[in-house]
């Protein structure tokens, strides 16, 4: 065969031989031939087209760059896998499974893919779409209102909460990425920054979209020991760097052949537990001596209760009836007694209703008790505050605290007017946030009350903490999220508040689970979900000292991203230096 048949007439099969394109390639000035029909099975087509566009310049060139490129960055099946396994074991970290040992080798599959293959590209996308699937299935409950309570489908609901899983997901995408870039630069030791990588990325989560939910460090918040103990001067980050910093020993230890490597691995996990050893402290005695009874119902209030008068009066005597049962159960004796009553869809208003005022007098007076409750009251420019109010023993206000942090799309809209935020205001509600820090006087307590998503922004209670809290308490109304794994998430992020900030912490809740937290985040008494419950607690001697977390805050973390943003310049600085030099 002498010829090849083209759509333009014939080439000169020798001089566009496969053999000779690719011995010499084509340049500039050569013909170029056009598209081939390649009978006989000469040669495939697509490889031959393939062949000569990447020796043409202009488009078809940039075009096959791009494309090399994203095969470069794709994740391979076994990649993939790895990614897959680390979201597994992180889900089941969690409640409800909540197999938290799990969490101290969930990375192990993600970061040995990173430290065989250092891509950050491949890295990225390995860690968004395991964080993006993390998020979706531990926070599922997010589902559950839109579902039962606002008419949506379930399909639809499920599909809707993929946006926001994704942009979620995006911290642990950021994690993997320059984690992968950083031993790109150093080698496979330079996995020891993913601890300080991952606390950093997820201090900035909680500055970018407002809620660290489900942050690594929560997952051992039910094991109680001293596993989380390092809170008291790092937070929930530094539970979450000690847990990734295991996780990087791992790797080490299973990659790595060289003795002083394995030393390094070896060093790296022994000296985790010496850390939360050295972070324990002795608080778990039980209260001999009481200065305050508190009185936590639980009235379990329906979310589907459609507040007519009949129904407003039998709730409203539950949570009576079930007060006063608590307090005639008391010793009599001249310690202080404080009834608190939960967050819950009663929405109650204190300042402009004078029965209720004259209620919640007799029951304060009649029993010699303080109460706690939960109320909308009068906010500036005819708005509303989400607050929590207290009437002393003698039946007076004396101290109301405004929420500081309101529930997006719940309490306020985080979107302007003009892209139609007044008119979904209206759907939802529009309260106005608090900006103090107020504390309420039980006694010769000091209570601080945060409500409801609060519990989930450490320097709430800290803040509350430093003012001089005694005591912290935290009102709550997860009812209309359901019966689901929200109840016991919501729970970790209380016990971490009071080992932070080392105060007891009572967590009083309408529908469960309401609890009893130690300063060292022991959980001495909890209640069932969804059952009317009504549990009297002794809060012994006030603190007097603040913990380093309460006064120096997130300056652990900060440290974090320091360490991260100078590893990550140094990685980047140095490789295009080294190639300058090339």
């Amino acid at each position: 065969m002498s010829q090849i048949s083209t759509t333009s007439g014939s080439l000169n099969a020798s001089r566009w031989s496969p053999q000779k394109i690719f011995s010499r390639g084509l340049n500039h000035t050569d013909e170029r031939p056009p598209l081939l029909h390649l009978p006989n099975g000469f040669v495939k087509l697509a490889a031959m087209q393939r062949t000569i566009a990447a020796e043409l310049p202009g488009k078809s060139n940039w075009l096959i760059t791009a494309t090399s490129r994203a095969r470069a960055i794709a994740p391979t099946r076994s990649e993939w896998l790895g990614a897959l396994a680390t979201t597994i074991l992180l889900v089941l970290s969690f409640p409800n499974f909540s197999l938290a040992p799990l969490a101290w080798i969930a990375l192990v599959p993600l970061l040995v893919v990173i430290v065989k293959r250092p891509s950050p590209g491949s890295a990225f996308l390995l860690g968004w779409a395991s964080g993006s699937v993390f998020f979706y299935v531990t926070c599922y409950w997010l589902t559950y209102s839109m579902i039962h309570y606002g008419g949506i489908p379930t399909l639809i609901a499920y599909v809707l909460l993929i946006p926001g899983a994704l942009v979620v997901g995006i911290f642990p995408a950021f994690f993997a990425g320059v984690t992968a870039l950083v031993i790109k630069r150093w080698g496979p030791l330079a996995v020891l920054i993913a601890p300080f990588t991952w606390a950093t990325f997820e201090w900035l989560r909680l500055g970018v979209t407002g809620q660290l939910w489900n942050a690594i460090g929560y997952s051992q918040a039910e094991l109680y020991f001293a596993i989380i103990f390092p809170a008291r001067w790092g937070g929930v980050y530094a539970v979450g760097f000690l847990i990734v910093a295991v996780n990087a020993g791992v790797v080490l230890a299973i990659l790595m052949r060289q003795p002083k490597d394995l030393v390094i691995a070896g060093v790296v996990i022994a000296a985790v537990p010496c850390v939360m050893l050295a972070s324990w402290k002795q608080s778990s005695h039980p209260v001999a001596q009481p200065r305050l009874y508190v009185i936590a119902v639980q009235p379990n209030v329906p979310m589907t209760m459609v507040k007519s008068v009949a129904e407003m009066k039998e709730l409203l005597d539950r949570h009576l009836a079930l007060s006063i049962k608590a307090l005639n159960s008391l010793p009599a004796d001249n310690t202080p007694r404080l009834v608190v009553w939960p967050e819950s869809p009663m929405n109650f208003t204190y300042a402009n209703d004078r029965t209720f005022q004259e209620l919640v007098a007799t029951l304060t007076r009649d029993n010699h008790t303080s109460l706690i409750f939960n109320s909308l009251e009068p906010g500036p420019n005819d708005g509303s505050y989400n607050s929590a109010s207290l009437i002393n023993d003698e039946g007076r206000l004396i101290s109301q605290y405004d929420k500081i942090r309101l529930m997006p799309f719940g309490e306020y809209v985080p979107v302007p007017q003009w892209l139609g935020g007044s008119l979904i205001s209206g759907l939802v509600g529009e309260f106005t946030p608090g900006d103090k820090y107020t504390l309420m006087p039980v006694g010769n307590q000091r209570v601080g009350v945060f409500i409801c998503i609060e519990s989930a922004y450490p320097w709430i209670p800290r803040r509350l903490t430093a003012e001089g809290a005694d005591v912290l308490i935290n009102i709550s109304n997860d009812g209309y999220l359901g019966p689901t794994a929200v109840m016991r998430q919501h729970l970790a992020n209380t016990i971490f508040r009071a080992v932070e900030n080392g105060r007891p912490l009572l967590r009083v809740t309408n529908t469960g689970l309401s609890a009893s937290i130690r300063a060292n985040g022991f959980v001495e008494d909890i209640t069932s979900g969804y059952e009317v419950d009504v549990r009297t607690w002794k809060i012994g001697p006030a603190f007097t000292s603040d913990t380093f977390y309460t006064r120096h805050g997130d300056i652990f973390v900060q440290l974090c991203t320091v360490i991260t943003i100078a590893s990550l310049l140094t990685a980047v600085f140095l490789r295009r230096s080294s190639r300058s030099l090339r």
